[in-house]
């Protein structure tokens, strides 16, 4: 049965279990009495909605507070151990698995280094679907109570009817992969189980906002400054972030050649690879045979050594310009979408960290109209290396919340008569 705006009894449901159940997790434990004017919903509402939600064993008592005269108000949460998710970050130097529960406490890790040439479609899915298998099997691990698994690519990723979410990472080769497809097809998972794809800067900015330095921000902007640089741009209007191609904004025209395969653009700059190449090309001597991560460490160590040390120059010049460009990239930022705070995640960005952050905010500030940066707040992001991965396991726990906390049924092959399917919509909840 439908409601004059179109949504039906069904629909009705699920928005005030989806209601109910974001503000436990979010503001939890509170009161039934709490839930209300937390949630809109009537104080009957509320009850129908938290003993449907008990009884499928979502959200559980977590003790009593004292009321006003009256008794003890009982408590509730989420249920931590009622769903599993599964989060994956195919980064640049790694593909890392982890297995959370709705706390998104860690319950299993997977791990699996790349080579510079490690991004092989095929490798790379086949990293996935082991990583995937591999924390299934630890202890903690429950497949049967699993909501699905979220991966952060490099790349844009494009929706499609017919192969799922397709990525488009020039930077690492890929040219409308069906990673979705690839996944699915040699997938040990049931198949009410989904693969949410979505960009990494995006999964980072979805995690800073959800549990990190964004909380409580309109408009942010979150920053992954890698191997490249990439971000994620959260609004109003776009409350769960648009991934933007910032690493390819041009911030010199004829200028060095980006690993895309333009001229100019900021992540052949402000990248932690281009970043090394830049200490190479100059004389420099990165350590040899080792990881980007190993290589920033030691070119960290040579620009700034400890006390009684002595800096190589070459170093600390290269990581002041790559401090110069990353400002003058945020100011563009600025100027675009007055974010009320930017922050910045991703290895490198974090490794970098509290040192370079003064030297960035101050060129942020001289390359943006004065307006809109007097308003900015530039951090690092709270999440640390796990953000990408937190924020990918997040994509199926999002999906969860918005279905009303409902898992998908696998298709009977006696389906219910239509007669009957509507009068079970009209029941009163």
């Amino acid at each position: 049965m439908a409601a004059r705006n179109g949504r039906t009894v069904r629909d009705l449901r699920r928005g005030n279990r989806t209601a109910v159940l974001q503000r436990l997790y979010f503001d939890g434990p509170l009161s039934r009495f709490e839930l209300g004017p937390a949630t809109g919903l009537s104080s009957g509402s509320v009850s129908n909605v938290v003993a449907d939600l008990i009884a499928d064993g979502l959200v559980e008592e977590a003790g009593s507070v004292d009321s006003d005269g009256g008794r003890p108000r009982t408590l509730l949460r989420v249920a931590p151990h009622s769903g599993q998710m599964i989060g994956v970050d195919v980064g640049e130097t790694r593909v890392r698995v982890e297995l959370f529960d709705l706390a998104l406490t860690e319950l299993a890790r997977a791990e699996r280094p790349l080579t510079p040439q490690g991004y092989d479609v095929d490798v790379i899915a086949g990293h996935i679907r082991d990583g995937v298998a591999e924390v299934l099997t630890a202890e903690q691990a429950a497949p049967d109570r699993l909501l699905g698994v979220g991966v952060g690519v490099p790349g844009i990723v494009e929706r499609t009817a017919d192969r799922g979410a397709v990525v488009h990472g020039q930077t690492i080769g890929w040219d409308a992969v069906p990673l979705e497809q690839l996944l699915r097809s040699a997938s040990q998972l049931p198949d009410g189980v989904p693969y949410l794809i979505d960009n990494g800067a995006k999964t980072l900015g979805q995690a800073e906002m959800w549990f990190g330095a964004g909380r409580g921000a309109r408009n942010a902007v979150v920053v992954l400054f890698g191997s490249g640089v990439g971000a994620c741009l959260v609004t109003p209007e776009v409350e769960h972030g648009r991934a933007v191609e910032w690493g390819h904004l041009t911030v010199r025209v004829r200028g060095r050649r980006c690993r895309c395969g333009a001229p100019g653009c900021l992540e052949a700059y402000a990248g932690a690879e281009s970043l090394l190449a830049r200490w190479r090309e100059e004389g420099g001597r990165p350590p040899e045979d080792t990881d980007e991560e190993t290589a920033l460490t030691a070119m960290l160590a040579a620009a700034y050594p400890s006390e009684g040390g002595t800096a190589d120059p070459v170093a600390l010049a290269v990581l002041e310009e790559t401090a110069e460009y990353l400002g003058a990239g945020l100011s563009d930022l600025i100027n675009l979408f007055q974010p009320e705070r930017i922050l910045i995640g991703g290895w490198a960005g974090l490794q970098l960290g509290t040192r370079f952050l003064p030297a960035v905010r101050r060129h942020a500030a001289t390359y943006a109209l004065r307006h809109p940066a007097d308003k900015v707040t530039i951090d690092l992001g709270r999440l640390g290396p796990d953000a990408v991965t937190v924020g990918a396991a997040i994509l199926p726990l999002a999906d969860f919340f918005a279905s009303g906390g409902r898992r998908p049924e696998p298709a009977a092959e006696d389906r219910l008569p239509a007669w009957r399917t509507a009068l079970q919509e009209r029941a009163p909840h």
